[in-house]
């Protein structure tokens, strides 16, 4: 059974600079895992990787570029906007980084459809309102819960999706990530969710449970995608956590679900191994949060070691199945905003969302 010591051992043996000059190749050894190859894509103030169907991108508050706001996980996908042909549609919870507003008004004087649903509250800020007077049409949620959604479909056939909002502290203060993924069935439930919001103005739990393809296969891997309130997303993450044998790692901005952090404790108290970070203020401001009730426990349980914000959304289950989105861990999160959960069943896909775990939890400590 993998204990605490295999984490500290992984810890070890990622402790040098991701941000190596020359790319790294990494093959999967396992016979049970697809073949496919990865390879690391040096980000200055970021880390970066890429295989035939997605690439994963985790920022780096650490960096000294970060200071600068430059040289961010931002870049890639602003020129990913700035290769659209025919359509962009956004949504996103909140926007202040120049690169994405610059390349969306791009896009949109060379003739590309570009629409965008966002957080009311958020759109006065400067970017949103520069996107308004260019042209770009943008539909505010107007109502008390959040679109917290992140995420941008490129031409209806690849989405960029993550916890990041397009904010200058979510690209270089904060720890977050960003995913690009390149598959037709992924992206329909992302179309028909965006849909929703922007032609229908059906919002929160004013939506039906109709993605197209919640279970699809990508290059043999299974990923499950999950809208909440719609398709009741807590419940199924509680299924999910309930199956893990040897290791639990997670990082939570906000975490205040009792029926997921019971069955975190339920199953460290079975023996399996549990280690989280969860973000320092949202600790200290949270009524019900759960880290009270982990550190009770004798978990190894942390608050986050950056002045920005650890703002993933993350639980990685036996170190072979990630959980990840815009969907924090509350009641919040399951009965009123619009958030999105992708569950994605790879070894090797789980061993990158280890390495940032690896890295958030050696500055939580």
């Amino acid at each position: 059974m993998k204990k605490f010591i295999t984490l500290f051992l992984i810890i070890l043996l990622t402790a040098c600079d991701v941000n190596s000059a020359s790319p790294t190749t990494v093959t999967p050894d396992s016979a049970t895992q697809p073949a496919f190859t990865l390879t690391e894509i040096p980000i200055p103030a970021g880390y970066g990787y890429t295989s035939d169907w997605f690439e994963l991108y985790f920022t780096n508050p650490n960096s000294s570029l970060s200071s600068q706001e430059t040289g961010g996980i931002d870049i890639p996908l602003a020129n990913a906007i700035d290769s659209a042909k025919l359509s962009l549609d956004v949504a996103i919870y909140s926007f202040s980084l120049p690169s994405i507003r610059d390349a969306l008004i791009r896009a949109y004087e060379r003739g590309v459809q570009v629409r965008i649903v966002m957080e009311s509250d958020n759109i006065e800020r400067s970017a949103p309102q520069r996107l308004i007077e260019a042209g770009i049409p943008i539909l505010g949620d107007r109502r008390e819960g959040l679109m917290h959604h992140k995420f941008v479909i490129i031409d209806k056939s690849e989405i960029w999706l993550g916890s990041m909002n397009f904010t200058i502290s979510g690209a270089y203060e904060d720890n977050n990530m960003l995913m690009r993924i390149r598959s037709v069935k992924i992206v329909e439930n992302f179309i028909k969710e965006f849909e929703e919001m922007y032609l229908e103005d059906s919002f929160g739990d004013n939506i039906r449970a109709e993605t197209p393809n919640p279970q699809v296969t990508v290059n043999d891997i299974q990923i499950e995608t999950y809208f909440s309130p719609d398709d009741g997303v807590q419940p199924i993450l509680v299924d999910i956590i309930n199956t893990a044998n040897e290791s639990i790692y997670f990082m939570a901005f906000s975490f205040t679900a009792d029926p997921i952090g019971d069955a975190v404790r339920e199953r460290a108290e079975n023996g399996v191994t549990v280690a989280g970070v969860m973000d320092t203020e949202q600790v200290k401001s949270n009524i019900g949060t759960e880290f009270d009730a982990f550190r009770q426990a004798g978990l190894n349980v942390y608050q986050d070691g950056i002045a920005g914000q650890m703002h993933h959304k993350t639980i990685i289950i036996d170190e072979s199945i990630v959980i990840t989105g815009s969907y924090n861990f509350t009641n919040a999160a399951e009965v009123r905003n619009d958030e999105y959960v992708l569950v994605i069943y790879n070894e090797e896909i789980a061993k990158l969302f280890i390495a940032e775990f690896q890295r958030v939890y050696e500055q939580a400590r």
